[in-house]
């Protein structure tokens, strides 16, 4: 081992900063695989186990819940025990309950272990940040959150596809096997080559053992309840539901006594007095949106190919794939353009890009053939590529060290609330605006419309030829066209999901432009 490592350290007798940012981004990886990898599982996960498919749900919320309730409490929990051992718990713990969610014999038990699994991913984000932050000097701070980057961006586009082969190949056991390889090396080499800066040892010390349970209790309420509202709002037709509502209340009784009481505390778990630097506040509300977006268009997607235009699963998946690839090109670029221009504008870029890319693709139509899907995949893959790294060193320019474990917590948690509310969103707007279009459609549909009597007395006419009577032939004839009808209105509220993405991203620009002014990474004081 020592020979190993000889062959990893500087001149200086330092390790290579770039093998770190190796190390932590494994199992950065793996959790935010984990994260999207199980939906597609969940019809195999019900059928084994015996439960319904509602009933699967609690194994994706539950694992979210989880990871909610700890990402904002791991930069606290960091200076509390120190970074590397919070950071190896951490890992340890996804590791054995992913090995401990492929061998669950029941539903109850699975979604106990999933929670355990959410708990130990919800630390890893915010530590690797803090770690590749205090690693890198600000002129190479670009390119190490590239390769973060493309963990948190590339994975849970990837997760579905890669879910799918597992399942269809081996068994849905597997997509929580996999990760205790990977958990396993990921600890070995954390072991041997991270290790916490000087300020953070003393800040230890200086911590000692104050805990703020009431912080706590109130975060994990809030979030928490919030989390079960999103996941199971649509499901439960939302407010008409005494649960939604019981949860929604609960939300807020505990956003409002948490920010209350945090910002009144003085070593508070969250430290929401940090939202008062202007540069932070901005790209955490940024981070925000970009988790609404990336993670609703990766559920819209497969949804619109595999429903709609009839492909496969392998076909999405490769549909997607471009987007993927151009990611990880880009962001290595990316990552050194930071240090040369004004974060914001290349915020600026990705954000006209990504909206044009959507509203390319609210253009599209139920003919869609595959590589006109790729080029719209494509076109936002290089938009995200210019979002992410910038918002995040934008995010820490003027954070002193000291807080950055607290920042990294603060802003991976509005990427996530993000992507919880995004989904939401186009899940709920899916399935009103097909409503609405189909009912604005099917008011078309009347004997006294030339186009309607003439399609349907052409159906009618080539079902009689294939052997039908003619009142069986009218009645296929009709349910045809009222299968359309279905048809077109999904594919009209897809088209104004799309629209909506795109004017998010619209409206972010101006409030990207409010960030301070101030010379490329590589000048940026970061004290």
């Amino acid at each position: 081992m020592n020979r190993f490592l000889a062959k990893l350290k500087m001149p200086d007798g330092t390790i290579n900063p770039w093998v770190i940012a190796i190390t932590v981004t494994l199992a950065t990886f793996m959790e935010v695989l984990d994260t999207s990898i199980a939906n597609v599982s969940l019809p195999h996960i019900a059928g084994n186990l015996s439960a319904g498919i509602d009933e699967s749900t609690w194994v994706l919320t539950s694992y979210l819940l989880s990871n909610a309730i700890v990402l904002p409490l791991s930069g606290w929990l960091s200076s509390l025990i120190g970074r590397k051992r919070f950071y190896m718990i951490c890992v340890l713990v996804f590791t054995v309950s992913s090995f401990l969610c492929g061998l669950a014999p029941n539903l109850g038990m699975l979604v106990f272990f999933r929670v355990l699994q959410g708990a130990g991913g919800g630390g890893l984000q915010p530590s690797e940040q803090a770690i590749l932050t205090d690693t890198f000097a600000p002129s190479k701070r670009g390119m190490a959150f590239a390769i973060y980057g493309l963990a948190v961006v590339v994975a849970p586009t990837i997760g579905p596809w890669i879910g799918g082969w597992i399942t269809d190949n081996f068994t849905w056991r597997w997509i929580f096997y996999i990760n205790v390889p990977i958990g396993v090396i990921s600890l070995l080499l954390t072991s041997a080559l991270v290790s916490d800066p000087p300020y953070m040892k003393r800040q230890n010390i200086r911590a000692g053992m104050r805990i703020d349970y009431i912080g706590v209790g109130l975060v994990g309420l809030a979030l928490g309840s919030m989390q079960i509202v999103l996941d199971k709002g649509q499901r439960e037709d939302w407010f008409s539901s005494n649960f939604i509502r019981l949860f929604f209340v609960l939300t807020l009784v505990g956003l409002v006594a948490a920010v209350i009481w945090e910002m009144r505390a003085k070593d508070p778990v969250v430290d929401l007095r940090m939202l008062k630097d202007r540069n932070f506040a901005i790209a955490t509300m940024s981070m925000f949106f970009l988790g609404f977006v990336l993670y609703a268009s990766t559920v819209l997607l497969p949804q619109f190919m595999q429903l709609l235009l009839g492909w496969d699963a392998a076909t999405s998946g490769k549909a997607l794939m471009p987007g993927g690839i151009v990611i990880m090109i880009c962001m290595p670029l990316v990552g050194m353009l930071v240090a040369k221009v004004e974060a914001r504008w290349l915020v600026t870029f990705g954000c006209v890009t990504v909206a044009a890319s959507l509203f390319f693709m609210s253009h599209w139509n139920l003919q869609v053939d595959f590589w006109t899907a790729a080029r719209g995949r494509i076109l936002q893959g290089l938009g995200l590529a210019f979002l992410f790294i910038p918002i995040n060193v934008s995010a820490f320019a003027f954070v002193p060290k000291d807080k950055t474990n607290m920042g990294t917590g603060i802003i991976n948690l509005a990427r996530n609330v993000g992507a919880s509310i995004g989904i939401a969103t186009v899940t709920t707007l899916l399935d009103r605006r097909a409503q609405i279009h189909q009912n604005t459609l099917a008011g078309h549909i009347n004997l006294l419309n030339p186009a309607y009597r003439a399609a349907l007395d052409g159906m009618t006419h080539r079902l009689m030829l294939a052997g039908s009577n003619a009142m069986q032939a009218t009645a296929q004839a009709n349910q045809m066209l009222y299968a359309t009808i279905q048809r077109q209105a999904s594919m009209l509220a897809f088209m104004d999901n799309f629209r909506m993405l795109g004017v998010i991203f619209l409206v972010l620009i101006p409030l990207v432009m409010f960030m301070k002014k101030g010379k490329p990474s590589g000048d940026v004081p970061v004290h």
